[in-house]
Parts: C-alpha cells; sequence; structure tokens
C-alpha cells in the first residue's frame, strides 16, 4: 500500500522559516510528478508548488521566490522549504504526488494527510 507521509509542520513567528517532507512509502513502480497543496479555513485547496521528476517546477504566485519545491528521487521525497513566512500562508499543507503502483497499472493520486503550518507572532 502506497502512503505519504509528511513532517515538518508547526508554528513560526513571521519571517521565520520550516522545511515541509514527504516521504513516499510502501511497495509501488515508480512516482511522477509531486506536489504541495495548502487548504486555509473557509477556503478551497490550492495548488503551492509542484516538480516533477525531470526538474519543471511550477509555484503559486503568492510563494514566488519565498518557497523552494525539491526532491530526492532516489528516496522518493519532496520537500518544500519556506522562508519569509507570512500569517496568510497558515494553512494546512498536503503532500500529492502521481504514483504508478505496479508495472502495467493505472497512475494514481496520491495524498498524504496533512501538515499544519501556522504563522503567528
Amino acid at each position: 500500500q502506497v502512503q505519504l507521509v509528511e513532517s515538518g509542520g508547526g508554528l513560526v513567528q513571521p519571517g521565520g522559516s520550516l522545511r515541509l517532507s514527504c516521504a513516499a512509502s510502501g511497495s509501488f513502480f515508480v512516482v511522477y510528478s509531486m506536489g504541495w497543496y495548502r487548504q486555509a479555513p473557509g477556503k478551497q485547496r490550492e495548488l503551492v508548488a509542484s516538480l516533477t521528476t525531470g526538474g519543471t517546477t511550477n509555484y503559486a504566485d503568492s510563494v514566488k521566490g519565498r518557497f523552494t519545491v525539491s526532491r530526492d528521487n532516489d528516496e522518493n521525497t519532496l520537500y518544500l522549504q519556506m522562508n519569509s513566512l507570512k500569517p496568510e500562508d497558515t494553512a494546512v499543507y498536503y503532500c500529492q504526488a502521481y504514483i504508478r503502483p505496479r508495472p502495467g497499472s493505472s497512475r494514481y493520486d496520491y495524498w498524504g494527510q496533512g501538515t499544519q503550518v501556522t504563522v503567528s507572532a
């Protein structure tokens, strides 16, 4: 069974930094693109950043220049370095990945359980 396990959330002051990690675990064949999404109270889930296996990145305008997404393909782990954090970055952050669990199977969309990031003085 495939699982995405996130870590690294917490409480940080405005202007501070956090680093989120997301590790794909279990039995699977190939991990394709991975990404980070977030959902604030009362708002829809939105894309924060994504990264393909080829290294193409995509960022939400609100985080460009402050957040950096990276991955370790050998460890199937995705990271999100968040700098210059603002109160409006407060949300539950979710890891997402497209994974082919077995050779010849379809590619499926997997999600982590989410990790809370709170930016407050």
